[in-house]
C-alpha cells in the first residue's frame, strides 16, 4: 500500500506543479487537492491489489499500483461531487472542499454568492481527480498487451458509468415520493457498492491475467461483500459517531436518503411513523430531536436488525466465495481481512 501513497501523491504533485505554472491563484486549489488525495482508507486499492495478486499467484503484475491508484483518484472525485449534491459540511473530519472554498471566499471579501463559488471549485476539484484518474489508468496498462489494455479499459468504462448512473438514481430517489427495497438495492450496488470492491477486483484481475472462473469468483464477492459495505454504511449515517466517521449523522436523513434502512422502516411503519418519517426524511431543518426521533423508528421497526442481519448473511456468503476461489492462500487471507474490514467498520 506504500507504493500507492507514493503514487497518488507524487502524481497529484507533478499536476500540481503543471497548474502552478499556469496562474498563482491555483496554488491553493492544488494545495486542497493534495491534503484531500492524502486521506482515506485505501479500501478500493486494497482490492486491486488482492485481485492482482490473487490471478498472478506472486509478485504484482507491472501497473498495478498505478490502477490501483487511479482507483483512489476516482473515488476521491466521486466524493467531493457526492458532498455538493447532498449539501454535506464535513468529510473525513475536515469541512468539505465546497464549504472549504466558500468560507475562503467570505474571508476575502470577494464579491457574488460565496456558496455559489464554493459549489464551482468543488465541481472543478472532482473533474480534476476524475482526469487524473484515467491517466493512471493508463499509464498502468501501458506495459500490457493490447487485450489487456482493452479489457481493463472496459472495466474502468463500465465502473465509471455504473456509478455514475447510481448517483444519478440516488439523486432520483431523494425526490420521488416511494421507493420500494428492489430500487434501493440497485441504487446502493451501483453507486457504491460495485466500485468499491468488485471492481477493482476485477481491475486486479484483468492485470493479472485471471480466467474466467476467477474473475467471475471476483464478480460474486463483489456484488455481495460491496452490497455489505454500503449497507454498513448506511447504518453510520444514521448512527455512527461523528468523531469516528468524520462525517455528521444527520446528512442521510436531512437529505432525504432512501436507502435500504429507510425503505424497510417506511414499509414496516404503522401510520403516526410513517407520517413522522415523511415529515423528517429531506428537512433541510433536521434538528437532533427529529433525528432522535427517526432512528427511534428505524429500531422499533426492526429495520436496523434486517439491515445488521443481511450485512451477517452477505458477508458469510462472501467468505464462502472467497474460500472456494481459486486464489491463493495468502490472497484468500488478504481477502477475508478486507471483507470483514467492510462489514464491521467504525468509520
Amino acid at each position: 500500500m506504500t507504493s500507492v501513497e507514493t503514487i497518488v501523491r507524487a502524481h497529484v504533485a507533478d499536476h500540481a506543479r503543471r497548474l502552478a505554472r499556469i496562474d498563482p491563484d491555483l496554488v491553493p486549489v492544488t494545495e486542497l487537492l493534495g491534503d484531500m488525495a492524502s486521506r482515506g482508507k485505501r479500501l478500493r486499492a486494497a482490492f486491486c491489489l488482492a485481485g492482482a495478486r490473487g490471478a498472478a499467484g506472486g509478485p504484482l503484475p507491472p501497473g498495478t499500483a498505478d490502477v490501483a491508484s487511479a482507483l483512489e483518484l476516482f473515488h476521491l472525485a466521486a466524493l467531493v461531487h457526492d458532498d455538493v449534491m447532498d449539501h454535506s459540511e464535513q468529510r473525513r473530519g475536515l469541512p468539505t472542499v465546497h464549504r472549504r472554498c466558500a468560507a475562503e471566499h467570505r474571508r476575502a471579501g470577494w464579491t457574488g454568492d460565496a456558496d455559489a463559488y464554493g459549489e464551482a471549485v468543488a465541481i472543478l476539484v472532482g473533474d480534476f481527480c476524475l482526469s487524473w484518474a484515467d491517466d493512471l489508468v493508463d499509464h498502468g496498462f501501458a506495459d500490457h498487451d493490447r487485450r489487456t489494455r482493452m479489457s481493463g479499459r472496459a472495466v474502468w468504462s463500465q465502473m465509471r458509468d455504473e456509478t455514475i448512473g447510481g448517483q444519478f438514481l440516488d439523486v432520483l430517489g431523494q425526490v420521488q415520493p416511494t421507493t420500494s427495497t428492489q430500487r434501493a438495492r440497485v441504487v446502493l450496488r451501483f453507486k457504491s457498492a460495485r466500485y468499491t470492491v468488485g471492481h477493482p477486483l476485477r481491475l486486479g484481475g484483468v492485470l493479472g491475467g485471471a480466467d474466467e472462473e476467477l474473475m467471475d469468483s471476483y464478480e460474486q464477492i463483489g456484488l455481495t461483500a460491496g452490497e455489505a459495505f454500503q449497507l454498513r454504511d448506511d447504518v453510520l449515517g444514521v448512527f455512527g459517531d461523528p468523531e469516528v466517521t468524520g462525517k455528521p449523522v444527520v446528512d442521510d436523513i436531512r437529505e432525504g436518503k432512501r436507502t435500504l434502512l429507510v425503505v424497510v422502516a417506511s414499509e414496516r411503519a404503522n401510520p403516526v411513523q410513517r407520517q413522522q418519517l415523511d415529515r423528517h426524511l429531506g428537512d433541510p431543518g433536521l434538528t437532533e430531536d427529529d433525528l432522535r426521533t427517526v432512528r427511534e423508528i428505524l429500531a422499533d421497526t426492526g429495520a436496523v436488525d434486517f439491515v445488521e442481519h443481511r450485512i451477517e448473511q452477505l458477508t458469510h456468503e462472501s467468505l464462502r466465495i472467497v474460500d472456494a476461489s481459486t486464489s491463493d492462500e495468502v490472497t484468500r487471507l488478504a481477502l477475508r481481512d478486507l471483507i470483514e474490514r467492510c462489514a464491521w467498520r467504525r468509520a
